[in-house]
């Protein structure tokens, strides 16, 4: 215990070093947390203007998905974590076997970064989740709705790279086809849901599981991307208590190390149905910088360090709002009538460090607290109306 204890003492203020794969908002945010506790950190982006430059110690610009970049990278630092999955799994297995602490590891990665083998991954576990098919290419696919293989409508994911709503289509007959790439894919039942759920889980390497309160998410219906995060859901508690069981069980068939965010449907019958994780910090999980006792960064930063756990309580009810580039501005950013919202009670903005806006990329977000959970959404309604996010 004594070592273990003198090991956690070496975090701060000395030369151990935290690596950081990704340098855009989530790893700024996660900065802020590090800097609290002057942990010295190296953070690896392929833009020079990534928001995190700010606030490491080390900024280094570099392919992630490059072996020899990430590899020679992950040999300089003690710990090594990620703010994206697209990074070069391979060389973290090499820094594994070396020695090198990463997390969550590689083998937790591989298995969630395809969307096919994570959904293949839930059925071989008997976690619930909606029905689908994997089909290599979009040649197989069509040829699978030509002969009646599949029915209509369903889900169309392609299983690497999508972000942000992009690489999801819904597809209600065959010619919506067309516009989808001939990529690898999956093609999910349509599930007629009352809610779009998240539970944040978070996990140390000693084994201290917690979870945040089932947050309700609400999408924009062109760009498929969240709006509102709502905290605490506004459902049963029964429900609620499902999902976080339903989120632990999927962090513990994982044996996942950091944050894992757990995206789920609930089904008119009330069933809970894991759609999708993501290893890592999560716009999900934004509510709890404002909202929650131990905001989901700090928790992320204790949890890879193996420190002990925060409170995943909340303080206050929250609402967090994405703020995303207005369709039709391109080019230099402006935050129109920001200082209007900000007037508002218990309103804060966070502005993400991106120069350049286009319509619908991931801006900043504004989180609304307030000891009434639907007030807190009215006064957001208000905020998404006046603040504009346009260009120069």
């Amino acid at each position: 215990m004594h070592l273990i204890i003198q090991f956690m003492e070496h975090f701060f203020s000395s030369d151990f070093t935290l690596g950081i794969l990704g340098g855009g908002q989530l790893g700024k945010m996660l900065l802020y947390e590090t800097r609290k506790y002057d942990i010295k950190t190296k953070v690896l982006d392929p833009s020079v203007e990534a928001p995190s430059r700010i606030a490491t110690n080390e900024f280094q610009q570099g392919d992630l998905l490059d072996f020899n970049t990430v590899y020679n990278f992950g040999k300089e630092v003690n710990v090594l974590t990620f703010e994206i999955e697209a990074v070069n799994v391979e060389a973290l297995e090499k820094l594994e076997r070396e020695g090198v602490k990463v997390y969550p590891s590689s083998t937790t990665l591989k298995q969630i970064k395809n969307k096919g083998k994570q959904k293949l991954f839930y059925k071989e576990q008997a976690i619930p989740t909606a029905a689908f098919q994997h089909f290599e290419n979009k040649n197989t696919l069509l040829d699978a709705v030509t002969n009646n293989k599949i029915d209509l409508p369903f889900v169309w994911k392609c299983t690497e790279g999508g972000y942000d709503g992009n690489g999801v289509s819904v597809i209600r007959k065959k010619d919506d086809l067309t516009k989808i790439p001939n990529l690898e894919c999956i093609a999910e039942k349509l599930i007629n849901f009352k809610n779009e759920l998240a539970v944040i889980v978070v996990r140390n390497p000693s084994g201290e599981v917690k979870t945040y309160p089932v947050v309700e998410m609400e999408f924009h219906p062109e760009a498929n991307q969240v709006e509102y995060v709502i905290c605490p859901a506004r459902i049963d508690e029964n429900i609620a208590k499902k999902a976080r069981a339903i989120a632990t069980q999927v962090s513990e068939q994982f044996k996942h190390v950091g944050l894992l965010a757990v995206e789920m449907f609930q089904t008119q019958d009330d069933e809970i149905l894991v759609n999708e994780v993501a290893p890592r910090t999560h716009n999900s999980g934004h509510f709890s910088i404002e909202a929650s006792y131990t905001n989901q960064f700090e928790q992320h930063l204790r949890s890879v360090l193996d420190l002990p756990l925060g409170s995943t309580k909340s303080k206050v009810a929250g609402v967090m709002v994405n703020l995303v580039g207005a369709e039709g501005f391109n080019g230099d950013v402006i935050y129109k009538n920001i200082e209007k919202i900000m007037a508002f009670p218990g309103v804060t903005p966070h502005i993400y460090g991106k120069r350049e806006t286009r319509p619908f990329r991931k801006m900043g977000h504004v989180t609304i607290v307030n000891s009434d959970i639907n007030e807190a959404r009215r006064i957001a309604e208000e905020v998404k109306k006046i603040i504009m996010v346009q260009s120069i």
